[in-house]
Formats: C-alpha cells, sequence, structure tokens
C-alpha cells in the first residue's frame, strides 16, 4: 500500500494547547518533567521486578508489562507535542500522523487488555486462593500477555490499513496536540463508512469488553471480601487489589470521558486526553510503589543491594 496515496495532502497542522508562546513555555517545562518522570518511574519498577526474585509471580509480570506499556504510550504523543511547543511551525506529515495513531492505538488496546488480565488474575488470587497456582499457570499467564499485545496490533494494523485509502481535505487542522483516528475521519474527503465500523468494533472489544470482564472480576472479588468475617482479613484482600483498582479507574474513567467528548478540541476534551495519554502512564509506577507493600519492600531491598555494592 503507497503511504503517499492520500490527495495533495502531505502534512497536518497541530493546533495543540494553547497558542499564547509564555503558556507554551510553561506546558514544555511541566510536559518535559511528567515525560522524564514517566521513563524513570516505569524503567524503576520494570528493573525492580526483574531484579528481585520475591516478584516473579503472575501480578507483577503482568505490571512489568503495563510500565512497557506506558513507556510506549507516553512516548508516541509527549515528545511531538513537547517539539511543537517550541516550534513555530506545528507540523506533522501524513506518514507520521498514521504512524502515531498507529502507535496509539496499539498502547491503548495492549493496556485496556492487560489491566482486564490484571483484574482476573486478582479475582483469582481472591475468590480462589488455594487453587491460584494452578488457574494462573505460567503458561496461562504467558499467553494472556502475549495475547494482549496481540490484540493491541491487530486492532491498529486493520484501522491503519482502511486509513491508508483514506483522501484527506485541503482543511488540514487538528485541533488536538497529537494524532487520533477521530480526527483524521472528520478531515477524510472520501467514504469513511468502514472506517467508522472498524473504530466501533475496536471500541467495543478493547473499551467495552475489556471494561465488562474487570467490572466482573470485581463484582466477585468485592461479594468474596463481604464473605470474609474478620476486618484484618477483609483488609489485607482489598489491599493486595487496591492498587489495580486505583490504575483501571484512572484509565478507564479518563478514557470513557475522552471518547464520549465531540472531536472539537474543546478544554475539557483536551484536559481528559491529557489525563490519559500522558498523566496516567506517569502515576502507574507512583501508584503500585506507593500502595502495593510488596513493591516497596522490594525497591528498600534492591536500593540496600545497590548502596552496599558502591561500597
Amino acid at each position: 500500500m503507497d503511504w503517499r496515496n492520500h490527495s495533495s495532502v502531505t502534512e497536518f497542522m497541530l493546533l495543540g494547547l494553547s497558542a499564547n508562546p509564555h503558556i507554551q513555555a510553561l506546558l514544555f517545562v511541566l510536559f518535559l518533567g511528567i515525560y522524564l518522570q514517566t521513563i524513570m518511574g516505569n524503567l524503576m519498577l520494570l528493573m525492580v521486578i526483574r531484579a528481585d526474585s520475591h516478584l516473579y509471580m503472575p501480578m507483577y509480570f503482568f505490571l512489568s508489562h503495563l510500565s512497557l506499556v506506558d513507556i510506549c504510550f507516553s512516548s508516541v504523543t509527549v515528545p511531538k507535542m513537547l517539539e511543537n511547543l517550541l516550534s513555530q511551525r506545528k507540523t506533522i506529515s501524513v506518514e507520521g500522523c498514521l504512524a502515531q495513531v498507529f502507535f496509539v492505538l496499539v498502547a491503548a488496546g495492549t493496556e485496556a487488555c492487560l489491566l482486564s488480565v490484571m483484574a482476573y488474575d486478582r479475582y483469582a488470587a481472591i475468590c480462589h486462593p488455594l487453587l491460584y497456582a494452578k488457574i494462573m499457570s505460567k503458561q496461562l499467564y504467558m499467553q494472556l500477555v502475549w495475547g494482549s499485545w496481540g490484540l493491541g496490533f491487530l486492532d491498529a494494523f486493520i484501522n491503519i490499513f482502511l486509513a491508508m485509502n483514506m483522501i484527506f481535505c485541503e482543511a488540514k487542522i487538528i485541533p488536538h496536540y497529537s494524532c487520533e483516528m477521530p480526527s483524521l475521519l472528520t478531515l477524510s474527503c472520501s467514504d469513511t463508512s468502514r472506517n467508522l465500523n472498524a473504530l466501533l468494533c475496536s471500541t467495543l472489544l478493547h473499551g467495552l469488553g475489556t471494561f465488562l470482564l474487570v467490572f466482573l472480576s470485581y463484582a466477585r472479588i468485592i461479594v468474596t471480601i463481604l464473605g470474609i468475617h474478620s476486618t484484618s482479613g477483609r483488609s489485607k484482600a482489598f489491599s493486595t487489589c487496591s492498587s489495580h483498582l486505583t490504575a483501571v479507574t484512572l484509565y478507564f474513567g479518563s478514557g470513557l470521558l475522552r471518547h464520549l467528548m465531540p472531536n472539537s478540541g474543546s478544554p475539557m476534551e483536551l484536559i481528559f486526553s491529557v489525563q490519559y495519554t500522558v498523566v496516567t502512564p506517569m502515576l502507574n509506577p507512583l501508584i503500585y510503589s506507593l500502595k502495593n507493600k510488596e513493591v516497596k519492600a522490594a525497591l528498600k531491598r534492591t536500593l540496600e543491594k545497590y548502596l552496599q555494592h558502591i561500597r
């Protein structure tokens, strides 16, 4: 398929978050700090999980892949945003825009699948503790992780393959800081019915489908926790899934609010989009580091080993 087959349009203009140069300078500093925190936080979590044998469990295998997805998610959009905040010409090529949409779809779809897989893992651990090792075998959790990545790539490939046939109009302004599929559809002069159908199927699968799996898992978890008689038992059971529940609420909550809004570039739409694609990847390692006792203990052990090594 020829990437150049998009009429005479060769680039799009991204309006970004603000046209005020002073605000743009402040936003550059803010988002550069967020991006560096995202990369360092998620890399630290990846290294701790790999280095500490106490974390060689399915839950932390899933968490390591969630950190990898968050690094990818942030790296797809934030560097281009930072470039445009310092540039007079805030443009992106058609090929670059399609590539950005592809990797956004991969990251978003994979993250949604991983969060639903992690919800199932918590369901198995809390509702069937004696059978957990048998249920969550190495073969199964490996299949669940690679299946999540596979679905993310398949979904992105289908949507981008169809998008490559679109003919774009001369009105090439995107009222956003990054390229997203809904933005491209509004710029197309050709028939987009197949693209809309593919995007709807993606939303149902990776949005509502994964959210339903998370909801059903936590419905069973809540019933099980309420059936525990001791207060300490209930508290311990809830603490094992509180980090994941916080991450799920942030991701699905901001994602749902973002996609329910019309693609107009309104301030509220941009705020929820920033929360969804920029802030949440930064917060996930903080959530798991601060709310998870095992991760905190592993961080402490890793730091002690490092200090002993440099002495």
